[in-house]
């Protein structure tokens, strides 16, 4: 195998990790290559736009690569990144003044949104992304990190300095919002 296509064959997250912090570019390509996708969809539902989501994913990669040394191998490296991309979407919300929202991948929305609330598991996840993107700041937050992230409502109220009654209070009033934006849109239609 050539050395250019090394990299691309690589399954051994190990492997890839030591290559990056040796300062292998075509490693970190391939790290990069492996989640940006993902990470994006991640970035998006925290972002009330695509430029603001293109924003969080390249502070989010500068810092997997700034930090990647602090990778223990205890979990995936993909959850490994992805609380970073999760933790450097709310650092840039948090700069903007703006109440917090994490995220998870688009096929899990459908499937968070159909856990128990009254929305189709058949919506289209990208749709979904865009909706909830149409939310206020404080609904959307609220939303994410219950239905989708499956916070409590008391971890939710800790993360954001407020009450559990105020997070279970958002999370009815998002709920209510999305319901009708779904009808508005005639998704049901």
């Amino acid at each position: 195998m050539d050395r250019a296509n090394h990299f691309k064959m690589k399954t051994d997250t190990n492997e890839l990790v030591r290559a990056c912090l040796a300062g292998g570019q075509k490693a970190q390509a391939e790290l990069y290559d492996r989640y940006k996708t993902k990470m994006y969809g991640v970035c998006m539902r925290f972002a009330s736009s695509q430029m603001e989501a293109e924003d969080m994913l390249m502070e989010g990669f500068y810092k997997i690569f700034k930090d990647l040394h602090q990778f223990k191998n205890q979990c995936p490296l993909e959850a490994w990144a992805r609380q970073v991309v999760v933790n450097t979407a709310l650092m840039y919300l948090r700069k903007k003044n703006r109440q917090i929202v994490p995220t998870v991948e688009l096929e899990e929305i459908s499937n968070g949104i159909a856990a128990g609330d009254d929305f189709s598991a058949n919506i289209d996840a990208g749709i979904i992304v865009r909706l909830i993107q149409n939310l206020p700041d404080g609904y959307r937050t609220v939303f994410n990190l219950y239905a989708i992230e499956g916070y409590s409502h008391k971890e939710i109220a800790d993360m954001q300095g407020t009450t559990e009654s105020t997070s279970r209070s958002q999370y009815a009033r998002a709920k209510s919002a999305l319901q009708k934006l779904i009808t508005k849109e005639g998704i049901f239609n």
